[in-house]
């Protein structure tokens, strides 16, 4: 650990990354960061960026499968106190992209703040939510997104205001390393009214994903004006399995990932499903998912 010599607290070695993603699968992290401040975050960048060590942002890791080798380089994670704070300011909030994105849309409702209710069951963190343009059918986390602090590759720390942000269909301008920050302007609502919204919204999208239990990630995007889900039941794929990995029965836009799969095994249904979805319906599905 000689490039990281100083950071011995915060820095481990051959940290296993299954645990840290919903999948739950493949290898290692050759170095793997937790700093405590955003001091510790630049100075490990900025160490990084010196010395060309590659280097990787793990946010909630509800939309990544990890290769069955693991990855090299250092991977980042933010889940120390000051990189989840929340701040109300109504209209706005203020959360740092380490704060889980449901929390930031609860924290939201309770203070009567109307526009992320629709996000509720979406997963992951701030910083990866923005990165991805995190949305539904009726709305994202980029409308109402003013702002953002970030912090690049060199290690600079930069603000990105609302002229610099562009944000599509799962895609935005913010794709500097580190988002450390971001600022939401929303509209005030009854705060009795935005419970309900988000009490029936929680329960749609639960009861059409795959169970709590199941080690499951969502796979490709929606290609305009239809789903991914869909076109997969279409071709029918629902249930296919290769190894330990299924097309889910419940939404077969995720593939479950049962207790004997590999990565591997994820990562050959993703094609087999691609191919069969282009063949049969001549419809060529973009990844959704994050692979390293």
């Amino acid at each position: 650990m000689n490039f990281l010599s100083g950071f011995e607290k915060i820095v481990r070695r051959d940290e296993p990354l299954a645990m840290h993603t919903w999948f739950q699968l493949g290898g290692p992290a050759e170095y793997f960061a937790e700093p405590e401040t955003t001091d510790q975050l630049v100075a490990v960048v900025r160490r990084c960026a010196e010395h060309q060590v590659p280097v990787r942002m793990l946010g909630g890791g509800s939309n990544l499968l990890v290769a069955d080798a693991g990855v090299p380089g250092v991977v980042i994670r933010l889940s120390a106190l000051e990189f989840e704070r929340i701040r109300v300011e109504p209209p706005r909030i203020v959360a740092g992209g380490g704060a889980k994105t449901g929390r930031v849309v609860t924290t939201a409702v309770h203070r009567g703040l109307a526009g992320l209710e629709g996000l509720v069951a979406i997963p992951g963190t701030l910083g990866g939510a923005l990165h991805g343009n995190a949305g539904t059918q009726s709305t994202n986390i980029g409308q109402w997104t003013t702002n953002a602090t970030v912090i690049t590759v060199a290690g600079e720390i930069c603000q990105r205001d609302r002229d610099d942000l562009h944000f599509e269909y799962r895609r935005s301008s913010l794709d500097d390393l580190v988002i450390l920050q971001a600022t939401l302007e929303l509209e005030q609502d009854d705060p009795q009214e935005l419970s309900r919204r988000l009490q029936k919204q929680w329960i749609l999208r639960k009861a059409a994903q795959p169970m709590g239990h199941q080690c499951a990630g969502c796979v490709f995007k929606n290609p305009r004006g239809m789903r991914a889900g869909e076109l997969i039941e279409q071709a029918g794929l629902k249930g296919t399995r290769i190894g330990g990995a299924i097309v889910s029965d419940r939404h077969a836009n995720f593939i479950v990932a049962e207790p004997e799969c590999t990565a591997n095994d994820v990562l050959r249904l993703i094609d087999l499903v691609r191919g069969q979805v282009s063949d049969r319906l001549g419809v060529d599905l973009e990844l959704e998912l994050e692979i390293w």
